[in-house]
């Protein structure tokens, strides 16, 4: 009978009781293999899976641990050992015979298991040696015993990826119910609105002087440009996640874009109080004019909506090849817990939304047309101190 190491008995309890913390897998392999080297000395060390749709080996997880550490892209990390395993399903262990050669990274031993974290995935875990020892028979016991540990962390793996897509799918189900109960309740509004002024101005049994008439007609105005707005939204919206968004480039000028876009807005809102600070210095850009005009005025509405009676800060500066473009209102701002959201589509503040009409689409608009040009925005919001926006865009972006 083999001689069972005499170090099982507590390493194996270790090990055990390792793989059972509530750990994200990858630090728990980081624990594992940094308690199992103590006892169990080798180079390298690599996990392999299928990816499930080709059934292409990958790496998941990699680790150097002494010899050619330094030299870990260069050296070995068993791809053919692990595909020889993956097709015969059984520990290969491979042990050339030492040559002549004094580079140790030159000779490598290695001894490869199968894993199976689910039916239908395959996988091997590769432990390498450069340069000897030869692998013992009670090293081998206790790689099998490892090896076992670390298909139970894969399976962990597989949890924890499963229920991440699960709440994933659950909050966009959510998200997506949200949604149709808005707009359900965003079309009717205006919808009310314009049917119930329009047929008042109908009534045969009574006369409308014309003051009452235009005023009529204004509320019936600005709910049909509301309506106009969502569908436009949720049309763009479509688009932009289709990839079908059609973007005409051309020079613009960020500063002269900007300038518009809060005139046209000091229209509707005479009382807008924006304040500008531009470096003289700004290149144009090569760009959509129409399609960033639409992100700079979804931001000026943003804060007409949410942070009504509050001033517009909006500063725009070159540094390097980038433009930086700050939006900041004096509003309320957001409470820090829905900051992370506010770019998701369909997402409302749910402290404002019973307040606020709006459809949840235009800040998501926004991001996506701003990342189209390789850009990035992100919104910052301390308390007390209002909504930020700040976005970064190429000055010679390649779309």
């Amino acid at each position: 009978m083999m001689e069972i190491p005499s170090f099982s008995c507590e390493v194996l309890y270790r090990l055990s009781n390792i793989t059972s913390q509530e750990k994200s897998w990858k630090k728990l392999l980081d624990d594992l293999l940094a308690y199992s080297h103590k006892v169990f000395v080798v180079d390298n060390l690599a996990v392999y899976l299928t990816d499930g749709a080709s059934d292409r080996l990958e790496v998941v997880y990699a680790k150097a641990f002494g010899r050619g550490k330094s030299g870990e892209a260069e050296v070995s990390w068993g791809e053919d050992i692990a595909s020889q395993v993956c097709q015969e399903k059984k520990t290969i262990c491979d042990e050339p015979p030492k040559t002549d050669n004094d580079n140790r990274l030159n000779f490598p031993l290695t001894l490869a298991m199968p894993v199976s974290p689910f039916p239908g995935q395959n996988g091997a875990v590769v432990f390498i040696r450069f340069g000897g020892p030869h692998f013992s028979d009670q090293e081998k016991i206790y790689a099998n015993y490892l090896h076992q540990q670390i298909n139970f962390v894969l399976q962990k793996k597989v949890l924890q990826e499963f229920s991440k897509k699960i709440k994933k799918q659950l909050g966009m189900s959510e998200l997506q119910q949200n949604f149709i109960n808005t707009i359900s309740h965003e079309l009717r509004n205006p919808l009310g609105f314009i049917k119930g002024y329009t047929t008042t101005l109908l009534r045969e049994d009574t006369e409308w002087d014309a003051n009452t008439q235009t005023d009529f007609l204004r509320i019936i105005d600005r709910e049909t440009n509301h309506l106009q707005e969502l569908i436009d939204n949720l049309l763009d919206s479509s688009r932009l996640q289709s990839g079908q968004m059609k973007f005409d480039r051309q020079i613009v000028s960020i500063e002269g874009l900007i300038r518009d876009e809060v005139s046209r807005a000091q229209i509707n809102f005479p009382d807008l109080c924006v304040h500008f600070d531009f470096d003289a210095s700004i290149q144009p850009i090569y760009a959509d004019p129409n399609r960033l005009a639409q992100v700079f005025d979804n931001l000026i509405n943003n804060s007409i909506k949410y942070a009504p009676g509050a001033e517009i800060f909006i500063s725009v500066n070159q540094l390097n090849k980038k433009i930086i473009i700050d939006f900041r209102d004096t509003g309320p701002g957001i409470s820090e817990k829905y900051l992370d959201q506010i770019f998701d589509r369909f997402f409302r503040d749910p402290d404002q939304s019973l307040k606020v009409h709006g459809s949840g689409l235009g800040l998501s608009i926004c991001k996506e047309i701003i990342e189209y040009y390789s850009g990035e925005i992100i919104a910052i919001s301390p308390p007390g101190q209002g909504l930020a926006f700040s976005i970064q865009l190429p000055v010679d972006s390649k779309k």
